[in-house]
């Protein structure tokens, strides 16, 4: 059996995720998108390659938001959301190369796709990185 964990922590991370690439977006090309960039790769990297437990948006929610509210109804798999990270982790990794080469329409496109899949996590709580690892074990199942 997969660890479960709350879907809620993921959301939250998407909706700081979206702030983020927002951010990024508004601010290509400047030293500024760069850095966040980097940041927002690096957290992206840790959910992906080291667990959900370590992705720095992840804490945040499990320290300072999670005891606030009531236990979750329903738990989720990590593998989906922790799938979704590494998708966003890909498209982050080519944007940063993208704008660091110059390439800013690149990286422009990269991150926008980065932002679409977090806002509708955030905003519509539809993970479409975790709907691609469910269709992927279909598949290959």
């Amino acid at each position: 059996m997969s660890k479960q964990i709350d879907p809620r922590g993921p959301r939250f991370g998407a909706a700081i995720t979206t702030v983020v690439l927002a951010s990024i977006l508004l601010t290509i090309p400047s030293n500024i998108a760069v850095a966040l960039l980097v940041i927002q790769t690096s957290v992206f990297a840790l959910g992906a390659f080291v667990g959900l437990h370590a992705q720095p948006y992840g804490i945040l929610y499990r320290k300072l938001v999670a005891p606030k509210l009531e236990k979750p109804l329903v738990l989720e798999a990590v593998e989906p959301p922790q799938f979704a990270q590494l998708v966003g982790f890909l498209f982050a990794v080519v944007g940063l190369v993208a704008l660091v080469s110059g390439a800013h329409l690149v990286a422009t496109i990269a991150v926008g796709f980065a932002l679409g899949a977090a806002f509708l996590n955030a905003a519509f709580n539809f993970c479409l990185g975790c709907e691609m690892y469910l269709i992927g074990k279909r598949i290959f199942s």
